[in-house]
């Protein structure tokens, strides 16, 4: 698990092709490094990788053929900037929110201008997505922990602080840009027990459902 908080800007500096699928070599930047050990989870872009080789300053991880389709990791070349942060520790705070590493979709930037001293983006989501983002809740873009501004339709609004900017690739990100998206991690699983209940009783999950039940007021 991770909170979302970024802890350094790495490149990937190598892409080995092995039989369908690859094994990246990403240099970790200013990532706390003295303490990772191989098998360790390490998060870049919001994709939560093994590392099975270490160096200095570096890790090597290997990367599915599901994994490639699934997530921005598959256009990603040599030069690359990714978000990386570590896994955290029972001491570890929670400055984000939990986020498990398992990318839901990959979204696009359509829109990025300046609000102020923040940059405000919107983000359009693939179809099926957008119905687990909520206004004022929480959503991980390329890993970061970030507060949903607005929802319309399939796209949403975050704003982004310049601390953000400055502290991952999000100050690099250009609109037309696919981004990983992963969604708050109660959203999923209030889907699966509301779907099962309704499923036992017969009944579909209407508004009157979700009123009567307390989800909604």
């Amino acid at each position: 698990m991770f909170t979302g908080i970024i802890q350094a800007i790495g490149t990937i500096a190598r892409i080995e092709s092995k039989g369908g699928d690859c094994r990246l070599t990403i240099a970790v930047g200013k990532l706390p490094f003295a303490d990772v050990k191989l098998g360790d989870s390490i998060a870049v872009s919001g994709v939560c990788l093994t590392a099975v080789e270490l160096g200095d300053r570096f890790f090597a991880a290997d990367v599915s053929r599901e994994t490639l389709s699934r997530t921005t990791l598959g256009e990603a070349k040599a030069g690359t900037h990714v978000n990386l942060e570590l896994a955290l520790l029972p001491t570890t705070r929670l400055g984000g929110h939990l986020v498990s590493g398992h990318v839901d979709g990959v979204g696009t930037v359509v829109d990025k201008h300046s609000e102020a001293r923040s940059v405000r983006f919107v983000i359009e989501t693939p179809p099926g997505l957008a119905k687990y983002i909520a206004e004022k809740g929480s959503v991980c873009v390329d890993g970061i922990s970030l507060t949903v501004n607005e929802v319309n339709g399939n796209r949403f609004g975050v704003n982004i602080v310049p601390h953000t900017l400055a502290e991952t690739t999000l100050g690099e990100t250009i609109t037309g840009q696919r981004v990983n998206l992963e969604v708050d991690i109660v959203a999923r699983y209030l889907e699966r027990l509301l779907g099962d209940r309704a499923a036992e009783s017969g009944s579909a999950i209407t508004e009157e459902f979700l009123r009567n039940t307390g989800f909604i007021a």
